[in-house]
């Protein structure tokens, strides 16, 4: 069967390519390195010993995206391209939604002519919105995204939902990602964000590292058991895996199917940090600054659908996802 991955060599995509190539799926990655780097697909190859058919060009760019799809017979396409920081979709919303919805319906609409009617969409748990406590389960009514970021996911989970509503042949698997940290075991991938990290997790590494001085904390007066945001952490390996799990589903059952990828465990800030320096033996200094636009106090998930129709099961634990992290970053001082 073969596989076309966008942003294939991002942070998620990476390791999810891993998993497909160690389940022996043909794998074809399309990514700008906008938000990644060549490095990745060397690595790929050394952890699995394969290659995957590789097009660097953006999604928005249909002319190519039809020439791909006029190379290789797709069966079905899991769709990770698209940029991802919260704090930067509330400073800059046009880059955000330009990006995220223009390139997804260029996909689409290439995937409609060519007959390619089966997608993953990596989608977030932001969809939640602040309406509603946790945990997040897949029943829950959404359109109320806290951030432009979650917005761009919201309209395109609308948009995937439409397209498959208007044509039943279309399979429409979405993918509600809480918060994925960790790295392969290997040490070999894991997320090198450009410039100052977005995501708590490699900006901890930073700090762990020497190349920032401390970690910001943003906030300590949300109604948590320490007064910071609590979120689901979950290793990326496991994300990936659930990916895999995902692929038979799709192509089994038309229409559209939603599912919370995450623990079902919910970690404060301040938790993340201790059980970071318990882990690994590292001190992470910190500091308390205002909250940031666009976060919730808590956010974690129900994960019982996925357990049960995708067979599938978070099962690494956060002291994993701590070592993982840090063996990534000690290897990988400046990244790939």
């Amino acid at each position: 069967m073969s596989i076309l991955v966008t942003g294939g060599t991002g942070y998620i995509g990476s390791h999810t390519v891993i998993e497909l190539l160690n389940n022996d799926q043909e794998v074809i990655v399309v990514d700008n390195f906008s938000n990644s780097k060549p490095e990745v697909l060397n690595r790929i190859h050394t952890i699995t010993g394969k290659n995957v058919t590789f097009y660097q060009t953006n999604i928005e760019d249909k002319q190519a995206m039809a020439q791909i799809f006029k190379n290789h017979p797709v069966d079905l396409v899991i769709h990770f391209a698209g940029y991802k920081a919260v704090g930067e979709s509330v400073e800059k919303p046009l880059k955000y939604y330009h990006n995220n919805l223009s390139g997804t319906i260029t996909l689409l609409e290439v995937m409609q002519e060519n007959q390619v009617k089966n997608i993953i969409f990596s989608s977030s748990a932001t969809v939640y919105g602040e309406a509603h406590k946790a945990p997040f389960d897949e029943s829950m009514p959404t359109g109320e995204a806290s951030n432009p970021y979650g917005y761009t996911k919201l309209v395109l989970e609308k948009i995937l939902q439409d397209l498959s509503y208007s044509d039943s042949e279309w399979s429409v698997t979405l993918l509600r990602y809480f918060n994925p940290i960790g790295a392969h075991h290997s040490g070999l991938i894991g997320e090198d964000p450009q410039g100052i990290p977005n995501n708590l997790m490699p900006y901890i590494t930073q700090v762990a590292i020497g190349k920032r001085r401390e970690l910001q904390v943003f906030g300590n007066d949300y109604p948590t058991h320490d007064g910071t945001g609590v979120r689901d952490y979950i290793h990326v390996v496991d994300l990936a895996q659930g990916h895999q799990k995902a692929i038979s589903h799709n192509l089994k059952n038309k229409g559209v199917a939603i599912f919370n990828l995450g623990t079902g465990q919910g970690y404060s800030v301040l938790d993340l940090i201790r059980a970071f320096e318990k882990a690994n033996q590292v001190q992470i200094p910190y500091q308390i600054v205002d909250r940031r636009p666009g976060d919730i106090a808590i956010a974690y998930a129900n994960p019982e659908r996925a357990n049960q129709e995708l067979n599938w099961r978070a099962q690494k634990n956060l002291y994993a996802m701590c070592l993982d992290s840090w063996n990534w970053q000690k290897k990988n001082p400046e990244g790939f």
